[in-house]
C-alpha cells in the first residue's frame, strides 16, 4: 500500500490530507465539548443541527465546485480553500452563543466543499494505473482512520494539559500545512470538458451520472446506510459518554477512537479482500452488518449502565467503523469505472454532494431523536434506515454487471473510455452536450 508514496505529487498531497485531518480531529473533540459547554444536555440537539448546516454547505456547494474544478487551476483551488478554512477556525474559540457556532460551521465546511472534490478528481489523474488507485484510496481511507484513532488520543492528551479552546489552534496549524504541501507541487493539468455549458451544466452532468446508472444509484444507497450508522457515532457518543455512562471528557475520545480503530482494520484488510471478491459483495457484506449492529446498541443502551455494557458499545463503535470503511472506501473505484476520466470531477463531486445529503437527513434526525425519544430509540429507527438503504442498494446493483474481482481497465489506456455503470462494457461516456 505505501509504494504509492514514491509518488513525490501524490506524497505531497496525501501529506497535505493527513495534516489537515489531524486538524479536523481536534477540532471534533473541540467542537463537542464547546457545545456540551454551552448547551449542556441539548448538546446534541445542537450538534445535530450544527452538522446539518454541514451538509447543506456540502449538498448545495459541491456539484458547482466539482465543475469550477475543471477550469480554475487545482492548485490554487485547494490552497485557498485551506487558507479559508484556517481563517475560520481562529474564531471558533471565541464563540458564546449556539447561532455563532452555526454560521462558523457553515463558512468553514463550504470552503472544505470546495476542496474534497478537486482533491478527489486529482488522485486518479496523479495515478492512472488502476492498482495505484485502489492502494491510493485505501491509504487515504487509513488516514481518515487513523485521524479518528489517534486524534482523539492526542486531544485527550491535551485536555490534560490545555483548555479545549486551544485544540481549535491545532485546526488553524493544520490547515496552514495542508497549504503550503499543496502549493509546493506541480499538479497534472486536467482534461477540458466537452460540451457547451458552464459551471451548472457540469453540475448537471454528475447529478445524471448518478441518476441513470444503477451501479452509482446502488452507491448512493449504500452511503445513506453508511450515514446513518455513523451519525449515532458522530451525534449522540457525547450524550451517551456523559449523561448514559457518567464518565469523564476523556471517554469522548475512548470512544471515538474505537469507532477509528475499527476502520483502521478495515482499511489495511481491504486491498486485499477487494481483489479477490471484487467491489460489489465487499461493500454490500459490510453494509449488512450495519443494521445489526445498530439493533444491538439499541438493546444496550436501553439497558442499565455498566462497565459491561460500556465495554460492549465501544465494540460496536469499532464495528460500525470497520463496516462504514469497507462501504466508502471503494466508492472511488466505482465512479472511477463508471465514468470517463474528463468527468471525473463531476462525477466525484456529484457524490460528495448526494452523500453529504444522506448525511443531512440523519445527523438531525441522531440529533433530535436523542433529545426527544431517547438513544435507544434513535439506534433503532437509524437501524431501520440502514437496512431499507442496504437492501435498496441490493436489488438496484446488479448481480452480474461485470464488475468482479480484479482490476478493470477505463481511463486513458481504454482511449478515454468509461465502463459502463449499467452493463459493465466499455463505452464512451458523456458525450452529449451538456
Amino acid at each position: 500500500m505505501l509504494s504509492v508514496l514514491r509518488n513525490r505529487t501524490y506524497r505531497y498531497l496525501f501529506t497535505a490530507q493527513a495534516v489537515a485531518l489531524v486538524g479536523t480531529g481536534l477540532a471534533t473533540v473541540a467542537l463537542s465539548l464547546l457545545a456540551y459547554d454551552i448547551a449542556g444536555r441539548g448538546a446534541s440537539a445542537v450538534l445535530g443541527t450544527a452538522l446539518a448546516i454541514k451538509m447543506l454547505a456540502y449538498v448545495g456547494i459541491a456539484p458547482l465546485a466539482g465543475a469550477v474544478a475543471c477550469r480554475v487551476p487545482r492548485r490554487t483551488l485547494m490552497a485557498g480553500t485551506d487558507v479559508v478554512r484556517a481563517g475560520v477556525a481562529l474564531g471558533l474559540p471565541f464563540v458564546t452563543q449556539v447561532w455563532q457556532i452555526y454560521v462558523l460551521v457553515f463558512l468553514l465546511q463550504a470552503a472544505s466543499a470546495v476542496f474534497t472534490p478537486a482533491f478527489q478528481a486529482t488522485i486518479p489523474e496523479v495515478l492512472p494505473a488502476e492498482r495505484d488507485y485502489t492502494r491510493a484510496l485505501s491509504l487515504s481511507r487509513l488516514a481518515y482512520d487513523l485521524e479518528s484513532l489517534l486524534s482523539p488520543v492526542l486531544a485527550a492528551g491535551l485536555l490534560t494539559l490545555i483548555s479545549s479552546n486551544w485544540l481549535f489552534a491545532g485546526t488553524t496549524a493544520g490547515f496552514l500545512a495542508s497549504a503550503a504541501l499543496v502549493l509546493s507541487v506541480v499538479l497534472p493539468k486536467p482534461a477540458p470538458p466537452e460540451g457547451p455549458g458552464g459551471a451548472r451544466a457540469r453540475a448537471g452532468l454528475g447529478l445524471r451520472l448518478f441518476r441513470t446508472a444503477p451501479r452509482l444509484r446502488a452507491l448512493l444507497a449504500l452511503d445513506l446506510a453508511v450515514a446513518a450508522s455513523g451519525a449515532i457515532v458522530f451525534v449522540d457518543t457525547v450524550v451517551l459518554v456523559r449523561d448514559h455512562f457518567h464518565r469523564p471528557a476523556s471517554a469522548l475520545s475512548l470512544a471515538l477512537g474505537a469507532y477509528g480503530a475499527g476502520s483502521v482494520a478495515a482499511a489495511l484488510l481491504l486491498p486485499r479482500l477487494l481483489h479477490r471478491a471484487g467491489d460489489r459483495a465487499v461493500m454490500l457484506a459490510a453494509a449488512r452488518t450495519l443494521p445489526i449492529v445498530l439493533a444491538v446498541v439499541a438493546g444496550l443502551v436501553a439497558a442499565p449502565p455498566g462497565t459491561w455494557s460500556w465495554a460492549a458499545v465501544l465494540v460496536a463503535w469499532a464495528m460500525i467503523g470497520a463496516a462504514c470503511s469497507a462501504v466508502v472506501t471503494p466508492g472511488g473505484r466505482v465512479i472511477r469505472r463508471s465514468v470517463a476520466d474528463r468527468d471525473l470531477p463531476a462525477a466525484f463531486g456529484a457524490r460528495f454532494s448526494l452523500s453529504h445529503g444522506c448525511w443531512l437527513l440523519t445527523y438531525p434526525l441522531a440529533g433530535w431523536l436523542a433529545g426527544s425519544a431517547g438513544l435507544p430509540v434513535t439506534a433503532a429507527v437509524l437501524g431501520a434506515v440502514a437496512l431499507a438503504a442496504t437492501l435498496t442498494a441490493t436489488a438496484v446493483w446488479p448481480a452480474g454487471d461485470g464488475f468482479g474481482p480484479g482490476p478493470v481497465r477505463t481511463g486513458p489506456e481504454c482511449g478515454g473510455t468509461g465502463r459502463s455503470a449499467t452493463t459493465g462494457t466499455v463505452r464512451p461516456v458523456s458525450r452529449e452536450p451538456v
